[in-house]
């Protein structure tokens, strides 16, 4: 009987191994690896302010500067041959005066750079106090560029008034330096209220982005501002920097003596 037993559980055995080998096989499954490629985008100067145009392109690189700078280290500055002018800020309407003006334009000379200067124009000031005040300090024998006015504001002027002003202090300016200024504003400005009427004057615009302004008018313009936060050796704060277009120089800016 213990036989018999035994020779039972043996044939159930089997047979229970012979209905598993007779089953299908799951087929393994194989994950296949998808190659991915990682797209790496390089930060601009207006994401990264020590990111420095200067060092990857062949432009002619200048600076704007102002009491807002601080006490600027013009010898640092000057080592950086790549910044090849700067713009300084004289004077604004009819009686500020730079307080780090005088300092500037004098080591900023001593250290190499091309230097010009720049009064912000108010408007509605009376045109001739503002032009002493611009004489007072933009004197033609420490100047290497022709003067520049700073454009930005129509005070609360319609826009034919304020044509009025700034063509008439144009002309002023023309006057007493014998020559045409260079002409700085931001491009919305100059679409909204200067379209078209600036021809005989050269252009500074500024537009802070990754690609140069286009004026509506399709108007050329000699240099392009294209941040107000960039960095530099020699100066603690943010700067505004800038370069000359495409085949124009900055011989087309000197000061005739």
């Amino acid at each position: 009987m213990k036989k018999l037993t035994i020779f039972l559980i043996l044939c159930i055995c089997c047979l229970a191994v012979a209905d598993m080998d007779a089953r299908p096989k799951k087929k393994k499954r194989v994950r296949k690896r998808v190659r991915t490629t990682r797209v790496v985008t390089r930060p601009t100067i207006h994401e990264n302010p020590y990111l420095c145009c200067e060092d990857t392109c062949e432009h002619i690189h200048g600076l704007d500067m102002s009491h807002y700078q601080g006490e600027v280290f013009w010898e640092t500055v000057g080592r950086n041959t790549k910044m090849s002018y700067v713009y300084l800020k004289a004077t604004e309407g009819g009686d500020r005066i730079d307080p780090q003006y005088e300092r500037n334009i004098d080591l900023a000379h001593r250290h190499g750079l091309k230097v010009g200067s720049y009064h912000f124009f108010r408007p509605m000031v009376d045109l001739q106090l503002q032009l002493n005040n611009f004489k007072t300090q933009c004197l033609p024998g420490e100047q290497d560029l022709i003067p520049m006015l700073d454009v930005e504001t129509v005070g609360k002027l319609s826009t034919a008034a304020f044509c009025d002003s700034l063509f008439k202090f144009l002309n002023l300016l023309e006057e007493e330096y014998h020559q045409k200024p260079l002409v700085y504003t931001f491009r919305n400005f100059y679409n909204k209220h200067l379209l078209g009427k600036l021809d005989d004057y050269q252009l500074m615009v500024a537009m802070y982005a990754d690609e140069p302004p286009v004026l509506d008018d399709q108007r050329d313009y000699i240099i392009w501002q294209y941040t107000c936060k960039g960095r530099i050796m020699g100066v603690a704060g943010q700067v505004d920097k800038s370069y000359i277009m495409g085949d124009h120089t900055l011989h087309e800016l000197r000061f005739i003596h």
